[in-house]
């Protein structure tokens, strides 16, 4: 059974994580959300199997959980997750192979954090005047990256107390699907849309994959998709052959359709904070937020406590290390 559950995190742990952090709720949702998108966007340019990347966003999210998210840089702590999932699968990646992916996704050449609302135009000219220098990796840098990664994914294995271990609920969703009975509708239309809500799923700051066992995402997942395509589930409590009670099923049915709409309000907010271009969110451009809503409200009178608070560097701020995802 150790092969289909995976650690979750703990109450103190989820407590820690939203009321000790000097950042923002609204700050902290973006930046996870930023940077699980740049794991699996370098995922992608590094073509490592989905399952080896979405392993990345599992240990990325279990390493914030336990360390503040400003004690690093973004991006790096993106890389070094990705590195050390890819190391332990059979498709490892060179620290070149991610120093080059993570210049480019970085640069402004880019369209990973791009504004949707560029113009086409605008974007066809952009596209053409792609400037490779913009993207290119001296090896003064590139040896300075390698260290950082290889640093974090030291900090990341002994959070972790070395427990890597990432069940994911992928299989058990295709798996349950050939159990199940839709009648007339295309199976494979299910499926698709099944494993998009758990990808998408890895995205969410309210860390499904750390609250919720695999065999409940799984069986949510199947749910969603049902009711999106309109196809007609069996008229029993199906769910509950899987060992998933409706209360958990519904918490995860909305919290993966209503996904999209948490994204875009974020994501919205992240070309303001990169630029007119977009980019990704750094830990530079988070301190300065703070700092512009602290004076706001230092000037103003203040309104609320949360925006008032300056962006530290916590690194404590994950609570203690007693049980949860850690594994000891």
């Amino acid at each position: 059974m150790n092969l289909l559950a995976n650690p979750l995190a703990t109450a103190e742990q989820l407590y820690s994580r939203t009321s000790l952090s000097s950042t923002p709720q609204d700050l902290q949702e973006s930046v996870f959300i930023a940077t699980q998108c740049l794991t699996q966007a370098a995922g992608r340019l590094l073509e490592l199997p989905q399952s080896v990347t979405a392993r990345a966003n599992v240990i990325l999210a279990r390493y914030w959980l336990l360390e503040s998210p400003m004690a690093h840089e973004f991006s790096d702590v993106s890389a070094a997750a990705l590195y050390l999932t890819a190391k332990l699968s059979p498709t490892p990646r060179s620290p070149r192979d991610l120093s080059n992916v993570f210049a480019y996704l970085l640069s402004r050449d880019s369209a990973l954090f791009r504004p949707t609302t560029t113009s086409t135009t605008d974007s066809s000219k952009s596209d053409s005047h792609n400037n490779p220098a913009s993207y290119y990796v001296p090896e003064a840098d590139y040896y300075a990256f390698r260290q950082r990664v290889f640093g974090l994914e030291a900090r990341i294995l002994r959070a972790l107390g070395f427990d890597t271990r990432v069940a994911l609920p992928h299989p058990l969703a295709i798996t349950y699907l050939q159990a199940l009975d839709f009648l007339s509708h295309d199976r494979r239309a299910i499926s698709l849309r099944a494993l998009q809500h758990l990808n998408t799923a890895l995205l969410s700051p309210q860390l499904l994959y750390l609250t919720h066992q695999p065999h409940a995402l799984a069986a949510a997942a199947i749910y969603a998709a049902a009711r999106d395509l309109g196809a007609k589930m069996p008229e029993c409590e199906w769910w509950e052959v899987f060992d998933v009670d409706r209360e958990e099923l519904g918490f995860l049915v909305v919290g993966m359709r209503s996904l999209e709409g948490w994204m875009r309000a974020r994501r919205e907010e992240l070309p303001r904070w990169g630029g007119e271009r977009g980019a990704m969110l750094t830990r530079a451009a988070v301190e300065e937020e703070v700092r512009r809503r602290r004076q706001r409200d230092e000037g103003g009178g203040g309104h609320d406590g949360a925006d008032g608070r300056g962006a530290q560097h916590d690194e404590g701020a994950g609570g203690g290390r007693a049980g949860g995802v850690n594994g000891k």
